[in-house]
């Protein structure tokens, strides 16, 4: 029986999350379908603007993205401390760019009077709401439920869009995390969409770069890199950007089919730093969902996750064992 949602995250384990959910149609998500002859593309670029737009409104940063035909990857930092410290007011202006809220949350957002009983309702949903902008659950529902209903109405249809709820892996120490980001960023040059990282159309590496690159860049929306683990710690993931993008850059072309299984020897400081070899670098970074399980770290962060979460198994630990160390 599969674990359920809610015992699958625990902020005690990890505040990372790799989330990824399929098309069920034969018909494509997004991209051409050669049966009908109809071209899809344009969804793709729904489903990145809708990340984007969750990812200022939710208490979770989006770490790396990839939109693909029939499917979609996003790596997800739950931001506790951002929806701790929201004010009252922030809480209700974020929740309400998602849905009507009540008739009292309404005045209150609108700034009207509200007596002592009014206001004690409006508290109760503003405390329900904060926790659930720091949800997972309610992420991916905001960001698969709209997609869905749009893309059932372009195709005059009704029914199941998804094949399921999403499926989540908790990403447990820094290797886990680098290798799922790398894998999530370099999902189209592996399906052949694209020949390289900047140039992967609907992604959080072209995204990262084309921001690089820009005169007057608009605003990101990604999380931060804050460099290498120190005291005191910023928000933001333990790397340098340059250092990623080299580390993307140098496993693309690693995986690509006329150097499979070989990768230059002078390796990104990121992988050093990291302790992780090109051998296993490459199997992570091209075999990352078959080769794991719900948990992803070393073996005793997967002992300490499975412990926290009260599972009697250890998924993949094998596994984590010999690439995670």
């Amino acid at each position: 029986m599969p674990t359920p949602r809610k015992h699958q995250i625990s902020l005690d384990a990890t505040p990372y999350y790799h989330c990824t959910s399929r098309c069920v149609r034969r018909a494509f998500l997004c991209g051409l379908d050669t049966l009908t002859g109809k071209d899809y593309e344009h969804r793709r670029q729904w489903v990145e603007d809708r990340i984007l737009f969750l990812g200022e409104v939710f208490c979770i940063d989006v770490c790396a993205y990839a939109v693909m035909s029939n499917h979609h990857h996003v790596v997800l930092h739950i931001n506790s401390a951002e929806a701790h410290n929201l004010s009252h007011l922030e809480v209700c202006e974020r929740w309400h760019k998602l849905y009507k809220g009540t008739r009292l949350t309404q005045k209150f957002l609108h700034g009207d009077k509200l007596d002592k009983a009014q206001w004690q309702a409006v508290k109760i949903k503003l405390d329900e709401w904060r926790i659930n902008l720091a949800n997972i659950s309610r992420f991916m529902s905001c960001l698969n439920e709209p997609i869905a209903r749009r893309a059932n109405a372009e195709d005059q249809c009704a029914g199941r869009f998804w094949e399921s709820r999403f499926k989540s892996q908790a990403l447990l120490d820094e290797k886990a995390l680098a290798a799922c980001m790398a894998y999530v960023d370099l999902n189209p040059v592996r399906a052949k969409m694209a020949a390289t990282p900047e140039s992967s159309e609907h992604t959080s590496i072209k995204r990262r770069v084309e921001h690089l690159k820009a005169e007057h860049p608009e605003a990101l929306k990604l999380a931060e890199f804050v460099g290498n683990p120190r005291e005191p710690m910023p928000q933001g993931l333990p790397f340098h950007l340059a250092d990623y993008i080299e580390l993307v850059d140098i496993t693309g072309r690693a995986i690509r089919e006329n150097k499979r299984g070989h990768i230059d020897n002078q390796l990104p400081s990121i992988l050093d730093r990291l302790n992780i070899s090109s051998r296993e670098w490459l199997v992570l970074t091209t075999q990352f969902e078959s080769q794991f399980k719900s948990l992803v770290g070393c073996k005793a962060r997967l002992l300490h996750a499975a412990s926290t979460l009260g599972l009697k198994r250890k998924p993949a630990y094998r596994n984590c064992e010999a690439l995670l160390n």
